[in-house]
């Protein structure tokens, strides 16, 4: 039933998303995290994988395979922050990652895994961040009042 969900409402990340990364293979973090659902906001357990720049996520250890696709895919080049959330979920080892459109909140089973996550993901978003354009620039003093 969730496979008919996820190929009806399109959730399945593109391919594209992904190319070229190896993610079933000596990944530079991976582990158990608890992630809240993006429409529905239930929380769910999922094994997540964070390597060249992209954070994967699968339905558990033993669904990552050469031939496997994630359930989900974020480019941390394109995201902001990556800070503690524990005061805005309300549960402790929470943290989210900002993207300019969205934010997303994890759990960590402890502190020193929120830790270790947030500084992985860190180092992730300075390694592979692009540099801003002139088009993406916004001049707050043209616009009109």
């Amino acid at each position: 039933m969730e496979n008919l969900w996820r190929a009806a409402t399109g959730q399945d990340p593109n391919p594209d998303d992904y190319k070229g990364v190896e993610f079933w293979t000596n990944p530079e973090r991976a582990g158990w995290l608890t992630k809240q659902g993006d429409y529905i906001k239930t929380w769910r357990r999922r094994w997540f994988i964070l390597k060249q720049g992209k954070l994967l996520w699968f339905k558990d250890p033993a669904s990552v395979s050469r031939r496997s696709s994630p359930r989900g895919v974020v480019s941390v080049g394109s995201c902001l922050t990556v800070k503690g959330a524990e005061d805005i979920v309300n549960k402790a080892f929470a943290f989210e990652l900002s993207t300019r459109d969205s934010t997303m909140y994890f759990i960590a089973d402890t502190e020193k895994e929120k830790e270790d996550w947030i500084n992985s993901i860190g180092r992730s978003i300075v390694q592979h961040s692009r540099s801003v354009t002139d088009s993406e620039i916004v001049d707050y003093d043209s616009k009109s009042r």
